[in-house]
């Protein structure tokens, strides 16, 4: 059996990697089911017959902001798999809320036009980075840190090994829209990576409309998420649309 990876498909790397795991490992053969979203705009797939917890939580953002959260969460016996979701959504108005009680003059605290009242800006833009930083202080020796896509939208990877019983964990950062992501698997010593689950993230629209997802080209959050600039609309109905290009074409 052959695989073949298609450039014009969104995810590039983690999804060719997925195919051949997919042929080599029986564990990966039994059918996982999809989870979807459609008010936090995520989708993804999970073991069969496992249910999914929600929980409302809060997070705490790079500048001490604290932001509504929901936790989704599947277990399977020592395996466990979870989609954090942070809302940036409403970090401006808590930006001029802290303003007023900051202290004259105190510029780290009342922020700038490019940081944004209360460093609201400057926290929107560090926010994956944040969280990434926030993965590699964990009790783990990091076996990777990479950069990737999903639907055109900018991601960091980390793998992890953990100390205390060697099981792996596998997690993607990535922001859409004020919506940051944290997802993350961790299985344990000898088994099978978590890299399913976490290339079976998808980021979908969040109006409930079905059909591929991808911006026509890639979306920042240090960028768009602050909105300075307007936002790319988003290529409904197919994972982009970019043609890749050819090995003769700058020759």
């Amino acid at each position: 059996m052959s695989v073949i990876c298609n450039r014009n498909q969104v995810r590039t790397t983690t999804m060719c990697v997925l195919a051949f795991l997919f042929l080599l490992s029986p564990a990966f053969a039994q059918e996982w089911v999809k989870y979807r979203s459609d008010s936090d705009g995520f989708e993804m797939e999970i073991p069969p017959g496992q249910p999914v917890r929600k929980v409302d939580t809060t997070y705490q953002s790079w500048t001490g902001f604290t932001l509504p959260a929901r936790i989704y969460s599947v277990q399977r016996g020592a395996e466990r798999y979870s989609v954090t979701v942070a809302d940036y959504t409403n970090i401006q108005e808590l930006g001029r809320a802290k303003l007023k009680k900051c202290q004259a003059n105190l510029e780290i605290c009342t922020g700038t036009p490019l940081s944004g009242e209360g460093y609201w800006k400057h926290d929107l833009r560090g926010a994956m980075l944040h969280a990434a930083a926030n993965l590699v202080k964990r009790d783990a020796k990091v076996l990777d840190m990479a950069w990737d896509q999903i639907s055109r939208v900018s991601t960091i990877q980390v793998s992890l090994l953990n100390n205390s019983d060697e099981s792996r964990n596998y997690a993607l950062v990535t922001m859409n829209q004020r919506m940051l992501y944290i997802v993350e698997g961790t299985v344990p010593k000898g088994s099978p990576s978590a890299v399913r689950f976490g290339g079976s993230f998808s980021i979908i629209s969040r109006d409930g409309s079905t059909g591929g997802f991808a911006y026509p080209s890639l979306y920042s959050n240090e960028i768009y998420g602050v909105g300075d600039i307007p936002l790319p609309p988003p290529a409904k109905g197919a994972e982009g649309g970019a043609r890749p290009f050819r090995p003769d074409e700058f020759c």
